[in-house]
C-alpha cells in the first residue's frame, strides 16, 4: 500500500509540472526578451546598426539550432512543398526582417520601457488575428470567451496609461544608488525634435507588433503541416539571414558598418540570436501547437514590468505612478486571459473523454455481440449436425427395415414352391 502511494504521489506531482510546463516556458522566455532590451539599447546607443544587429541575430540563431535540428529531427522532418516554402519565406520577412527592423528603429527612437509598452499591443492583435482566421472560436455566451475579451481590453488599456499617463516619479531604495551609464543617456527634453522622434519611434513599434502578430498566426499555420519545431526554427532563421543581408545591402554603403568586436555589440547579437531568436521561436513553436497563438502572446505584458524594473537597476530609468498602475492593470488582464484559456484548455480535455467513452463502450458492446453470435452460430452449426445423424439414423432403419421385409418375402415364396 506505501508503494501505491508513493506511486501516486509521483505521477501527481509529474501530471501538475506537465501542466505548468507552458506557463513556466513562457514566463522563463519573458525574462529572455527583457533581457535583450536592455542589451540592444546599449548597443544601438553606441552607435551599431540595427540592420547588421538583425543580421548577426539571425546568423548566430542558426549556427546554434541548426545542428540539433540536423540530429535530432532527421527522421520526423517532412519533405518541403512549394507552398510550404513559401511559407517559411514570408515568416523569415514577417519575423527577422520587418519586424525586428521596425522595432529596432522605434526603440533607437524611444526607450526599452516604452516600446514594451506598445508591444503589449500584441495579445490583443493577436486575438483578432486569430478569431477572424477561425483559429479562436469567440462565443460571447461563455464566460471564458467574455474573459479572454475583457482582459485583453483590460491589457491594453494598461499600455495606454504607462505610455501616456507618468504621474510622479517613484524612488526606490536602490534608486539613490544607481547613475546612469555613460552609454545610455535618458533624453528628458521636450524639444520638438525630440517629440518627432518619439512619435516617428511609436508608429515604427505598431507596425512593428502587427508584422508580429501576423509571424504567430502564420506560424500556427505552418506547423499544421511542418511539425518539426527545430527544423523549421532553423529554416526561418537561414531565410531571415539572406534576406536581412540584401535588405542591409541596399540600406547601407558603407562597410565600416559590418565590423564587430569582442564588444557589447557582439553579446547584443549573440544573446539576441541565441536567446531571442533560435530558443525563442522553438519554445514558442512548441506551446504554440498544444495551447494556440493567444495563450503564446498573453505573456509579452510581462516583458514590460521586467524591462521597467531592470531598466531602473541597469539604466537608472525613472519609473513613475503611471508605470505602476498599468503594470496592475497589465497583471490583472494577463490574468483574466489566462483563465479563459486555462479553462477552455479543460472544455477540450473533457469533451475528448466524453467522445472516447462512447467509442470504448460501443467496442465492449461490439465484442460482446460478436462472441453472442459465434456462440449461436456454433450452437447451430451443432443442432444441424445432431439433425442430419437423427436423419441418416431414420433412413438407415428404413433401409433394414425393407431388407427385411424383402428376405422374408423370399422365404415365403421358396416354402411355397
Amino acid at each position: 500500500m506505501e508503494v501505491n502511494n508513493n506511486n501516486n504521489g509521483g505521477c501527481c506531482c509529474g501530471s501538475y509540472f506537465q501542466r505548468c510546463k507552458p506557463y513556466i516556458a513562457m514566463i522563463s522566455l519573458q525574462f529572455g526578451y527583457a533581457g535583450m532590451n536592455i542589451i540592444t539599447k546599449v548597443s544601438l546607443n553606441r552607435g551599431m546598426s540595427h540592420y547588421v544587429l538583425v543580421v548577426y541575430r539571425h546568423a548566430f540563431a542558426t549556427a546554434a539550432i541548426a545542428p540539433f535540428a540536423l540530429v535530432l529531427e532527421r527522421k520526423v522532418r517532412p519533405k518541403i512543398t512549394f507552398l510550404m516554402f513559401m511559407q517559411m519565406f514570408v515568416l523569415g520577412l514577417l519575423g527577422p526582417v520587418i519586424d525586428q527592423n521596425l522595432y529596432y528603429m522605434g526603440l533607437k527612437f524611444t526607450s526599452p520601457t516604452y516600446s514594451c509598452a506598445l508591444s503589449n499591443m500584441l495579445p490583443a492583435m493577436t486575438f483578432v488575428m486569430a478569431v477572424i482566421f477561425r483559429m479562436e472560436i469567440l462565443d460571447m455566451r461563455k464566460v471564458r470567451c467574455q474573459a479572454k475579451v475583457i482582459g485583453t481590453v483590460v491589457t491594453v488599456v494598461g499600455a495606454m496609461l504607462m505610455t501616456l499617463y507618468k504621474g510622479q516619479v517613484i524612488n526606490f531604495f536602490w534608486s539613490h544608488y544607481m547613475h546612469h551609464p555613460r552609454n545610455y543617456v535618458p533624453d528628458n527634453t521636450t524639444t520638438n525634435s525630440g517629440e518627432t522622434d518619439w512619435v516617428k519611434g511609436s508608429i515604427l513599434l505598431i507596425f512593428a507588433t502587427l508584422a508580429w502578430a501576423s509571424f504567430f498566426i502564420l506560424q500556427a499555420v505552418t506547423l499544421r503541416k511542418y511539425p518539426a519545431q527545430l527544423s523549421l526554427t532553423a529554416i526561418v532563421c537561414f531565410l531571415g539571414t539572406l534576406q536581412s543581408i540584401a535588405v542591409t545591402f541596399v540600406m547601407e554603403h558603407s562597410p565600416n558598418v559590418w565590423t564587430i568586436g569582442w564588444d557589447m555589440n557582439l553579446l547584443a547579437a549573440a544573446y539576441a540570436g541565441i536567446v531571442s531568436s533560435g530558443i525563442a521561436y522553438y519554445v514558442q513553436g512548441i506551446v504554440m501547437q498544444r495551447r494556440g497563438p493567444v495563450f503564446v502572446t498573453a505573456f509579452s505584458p510581462l516583458m514590460m514590468i521586467i524591462v521597467a524594473v531592470m531598466g531602473s537597476f541597469i539604466l537608472a530609468e525613472n519609473i513613475y505612478l503611471g508605470g505602476v498602475i498599468g503594470a496592475i492593470l497589465i497583471v490583472v488582464g494577463l490574468y483574466s486571459v489566462l483563465w479563459g484559456k486555462y479553462k477552455e484548455h479543460k472544455e477540450k480535455e473533457a469533451e475528448n473523454i466524453i467522445t472516447d467513452e462512447p467509442i470504448k463502450c460501443c467496442g465492449n458492446q461490439i465484442a460482446r455481440l460478436e462472441t453472442v453470435i459465434e456462440d449461436s452460430e456454433s450452437n447451430d452449426i451443432e443442432m444441424q449436425k445432431g439433425d442430419d445423424n437423427n436423419n441418416n439414423n431414420e433412413a438407415c432403419n428404413e433401409l433394414s427395415v425393407t431388407i427385411i421385409s424383402n428376405n422374408n418375402n423370399n422365404d415365403n415364396d421358396v416354402t411355397k414352391a
